[in-house]
């Protein structure tokens, strides 16, 4: 009986409920999102766009079993379950770029009730490079600027922006098993940052993706017919080539790029910040009480860059809110009729 009645759970019945409450009591839109990591971030993303008639309630799709993924989500009918009055937000992950070819993908780009973060994932909306330098500030109470994340981003992105649509390439039209995400990481991986001469860093990495694109062009000759048209739609995306990181798998950029990146950049900056307290402190004892104190009220680099909210000014994020804010406004979808 109780999984019957939760199958039955519904945007209509949502309505329903609502219908049940006062005029005056703002009307309940439940937020289906993929795991528990992602609450905090749909939560923060929703708030703002709450009126006097509607707030929003997030959660998991089962509060039985722990089901995470997009897939799980949008799987048992839930996407026909879905209306006005409940939604589904998601990671967008290559669906967005794949753009209906396959079955997910067709769901999350076309149903109307499923919003995605244009982004690969929220993990690319906390290494969003202009909030970077905050990120630094929160790990280590010092506000000098040691490193240009966002011209070094920039330029990254610049460089994998070829390959990185080879990538898409590959999705699109059945290479991937031949070069898949994790293949094209490991190319556009940086092993070491060389923070003083970071040209010296892009200069190897751009070696390393004219080899693998000189490769792909033997491997996949008929792509020169598909090729350009398909960086054409890229950019028609939004995916421009000075912001491909934030397009490509969240999990490699955050692990393997910006936390190593932040890492070197805060060691250097708590280390200034512990010789200046020495420096200051009239006698030994006030120097180790003031050291002990700084050392406390610092925090790990990743999990700073996990709590930041500073990517709101982010053009994908505010892009997010937009599709919501066209629900509740009723510009594209009528609540009225939805759930009527």
């Amino acid at each position: 009986m109780a999984r019957r009645l939760s199958h039955n759970l519904n945007s209509a019945y949502i309505a329903a409920m609502n219908r049940l409450q006062s005029k005056r009591a703002r009307q309940k839109i439940v937020v289906y999102v993929e795991s528990y990591d992602d609450v905090f971030f749909w939560s923060t993303l929703l708030h703002p766009l709450e009126t006097d008639r509607y707030y929003f309630e997030v959660m998991l799709p089962s509060r039985t079993k722990l089901s995470k993924g997009k897939k799980e989500a949008l799987a048992n009918e839930l996407g026909s379950r879905l209306g006005a009055y409940m939604i589904a937000c998601v990671d967008a992950d290559y669906d967005y770029l794949m753009q209906g070819t396959t079955l997910v993908s067709k769901e999350v780009c076309e149903n109307p009730y499923v919003f995605h973060t244009y982004v690969y994932a929220i993990e690319n909306f906390q290494c969003y490079a202009p909030a970077l330098h905050n990120v630094c500030v929160m790990a280590t109470l010092n506000d000098r600027r040691l490193f240009d994340f966002e011209t070094f981003l920039q330029l990254y992105s610049e460089i994998i922006w070829p390959l990185f649509a080879w990538n898409i390439w590959c999705y699109r039209y059945g290479g991937y098993k031949e070069f898949s995400m994790l293949d094209f990481y490991h190319i556009i991986e940086i092993y070491q940052l060389d923070y003083y001469h970071p040209e010296r860093t892009l200069e190897a990495l751009r070696h390393h993706v004219n080899q693998k694109i000189a490769r792909l062009h033997k491997r996949f000759p008929e792509g020169r017919q598909t090729y350009k048209p398909l960086c054409a739609e890229l950019l028609r995306l939004g995916v421009t080539p000075q912001t491909t990181y934030l397009y490509m798998r969240g999990h490699d950029l955050f692990k393997g790029l910006v936390v190593p990146m932040l890492n070197g950049v805060c060691d250097v900056l708590r280390r200034e910040k512990e010789n200046e307290i020495r420096r200051f402190a009239v006698h030994s004892v006030q120097a180790q009480n003031e050291l002990a104190s700084y050392q406390h009220s610092i925090g790990l680099v990743e999990e700073m860059l996990r709590k930041h909210t500073t990517y709101t000014d982010c053009p994908e994020y505010q892009r997010v809110q937009a599709d919501i804010k066209a629900l509740l406004d009723g510009s594209n979808r009528s609540f009225s009729q939805a759930d009527s």
